[in-house]
């Protein structure tokens, strides 16, 4: 059996055995997803929860594991997340520190969103965005973006990428000056870089901090 989003499933729809049972749901029903998955499993089916990236990274494994008991035998498959995609696009904006953020407000306050982005600008990490904007949250991203904007300089590296390792893969390079947010979607994650991150050839490189010894 085959639990997951509809986007998702339809993605891997062509490798799935014929009489596969398949359960999909919309967005926002990730609770119900994980509780299928794991009744399922209870009842004695091979179940596989299906998500994009890593299961891990803001995605089913959590809600999953929360609901799962020693009855079950859980196998995590790791994956790629956005941001790892997104950073072998950009060049090496992960060269040091960074820290991962979700800008989604649905379960966390924004109160505390917004501590976490200061925190993470006070401490010059590179900071990745996940769930940057959406129609319905179109206001997050400025704000977050404003946030570092007081801990670092206006030619800060920005880079956004939208589909990484799909179709319709887009790469963009800006700076915290001239980012538009209005090009950002929740098919995008946002890289911001430290203070040391800086353009070369064209991409984004994050010195590693140390030198290398002969």
């Amino acid at each position: 059996m085959v639990v997951g989003l509809d986007q998702y499933l339809e993605q891997v729809r062509d490798v799935l055995r014929p009489g596969t049972r398949v359960l999909s749901s919309g967005l926002g029903a990730e609770e119900a997803r994980a509780r299928a998955a794991v009744a399922e499993a209870a009842a004695g089916r091979a179940v596989a929860l299906i998500g994009s990236g890593d299961a891990g990274v803001y995605a089913m494994a959590s809600p999953a594991l929360e609901y799962a008991d020693e009855r079950i035998d859980v196998v995590g498959v790791p994956g790629v997340t956005a941001a790892l995609a997104a950073g072998a696009l950009l060049g090496a904006p992960l060269g040091h520190d960074h820290a991962y953020l979700s800008l989604s407000d649905l379960h966390t306050p924004w109160d505390v969103i917004e501590r976490r982005v200061t925190a993470a600008a006070e401490g010059d990490f590179v900071t990745l965005f996940y769930n940057p904007r959406s129609r319905a949250r179109d206001w997050q991203l400025g704000k977050a973006l404003g946030i570092l904007a007081t801990h670092r300089s206006p030619d800060t590296p920005v880079g956004v990428v939208r589909n990484a390792s799909r179709p319709g893969e887009r790469v963009h390079l800006a700076t915290l000056a001239t980012l538009d947010p209005a090009i950002v979607d929740m098919y995008s994650v946002v890289v911001v870089g430290s203070s040391d991150t800086r353009l070369v050839a064209g991409r984004m490189v994050t010195p590693r901090g140390y030198r290398w010894r002969s």
